[in-house]
């Protein structure tokens, strides 16, 4: 696979150049917070870096510089290392981003994201442009049915992020501190993706059964992911 194109590694005339070809560019958008005691603050923009990689490698489309903050989920106690920001402090920060791109002739926008909490994705899906389009994709909305064993169960450090950071960055994982929690089933609905509700002070700061999780669900996952979006996004045939 080729190198991905990254838009701070290139000089503005190589930028042009490539945006005359394709006018259309990546931009992952990640959050920094706590996904359980066994992964890594950085787990969604972790997946959604190695995303943009490879999708700008595959299909040749410029890749943006990383965001790397997001709206977090609510917690009812903190946890040393999560920084978040507001539904409006991010929209307002991305439309400004893009307002920039867009006069250097970027004509669609593709933001990646790994994290369904509905503020963020009200600030990420709610954003303007004069005339440039705007697609919001939420890697984590895709369905995986008959690729999960738990696959209506919620999804925050459980069994789908962490096969994946298993099959990304393993050596950031330690399974040994994974713990399944579990709520009942009147009370798991809002929790699930979407929710706005915030995290049970008595979970472990995560959602669901990562104890499940491995690093082959996590290769079959990303592919699935990764496909997706080259086909049904960026176009590419074939995949």
């Amino acid at each position: 696979m080729s190198t991905p194109l990254h838009l701070k590694s290139l000089a503005p005339n190589e930028v042009r150049a490539i945006l005359a070809r394709d006018p259309r560019l990546i931009v992952p958008v990640g959050t920094c917070e706590q996904h359980g005691p066994h992964l890594p603050l950085g787990c969604d923009t972790i997946i959604v870096e190695r995303l943009a990689d490879d999708l700008s490698s595959r299909v040749r489309i410029l890749r943006a510089p990383t965001v790397e903050y997001g709206v977090n989920t609510a917690t009812k106690r903190p946890y040393p290392g999560n920084a978040t920001v507001r539904r409006k402090t991010l929209h307002r920060w991305m439309n400004d981003l893009l307002g920039s791109w867009e006069l250097s002739a970027v004509e669609e926008f593709i933001i990646l994201t790994a994290h369904g909490h509905d503020p963020h994705q009200e600030a990420l899906s709610t954003l303007r442009t004069h005339r440039a389009r705007v697609f919001t994709v939420d890697i984590f909305a895709l369905d995986f049915t008959g690729h999960l064993d738990d696959v209506d169960g919620p999804m925050h450090g459980g069994e789908l992020d962490t096969s994946l950071l298993l099959y990304l960055a393993p050596h950031l994982v330690r399974m040994e501190l994974a713990q399944d929690f579990l709520l009942p089933d009147k009370e798991r609905a809002k929790y699930r993706r979407g929710s706005t509700g915030a995290l049970p002070a008595i979970s472990p700061g995560s959602l669901g059964r990562p104890t499940i999780a491995s690093p082959e669900k996590g290769r079959r996952l990303y592919k699935v992911i990764c496909d997706r979006i080259a086909t049904r996004v960026l176009g590419e045939a074939g995949a």
